[in-house]
């Protein structure tokens, strides 16, 4: 329990130590690059249901 505390608290402090560190062009590529990894995986979930529907009258 004591070592899961001790990440919580050394996750907070590193994370306030990054946010100052951060430019607003590395904020908007972190947000680009979450959006991009969003979209593939919708991408690859529409792809599957529709194969699996396309398949499925087989």
């Amino acid at each position: 329990m004591a070592e899961f505390q001790s990440q919580q608290y050394n996750c907070g402090v590193k994370g306030s130590a990054e946010r100052k560190g951060h430019g607003f062009s590395t904020k908007c590529a972190s947000l680009v690059k979450q959006q991009r990894a969003r979209l593939y995986i919708l991408r690859r979930c529409a792809t599957m249901l529709l194969c699996w529907y396309i398949h499925g009258d087989d």
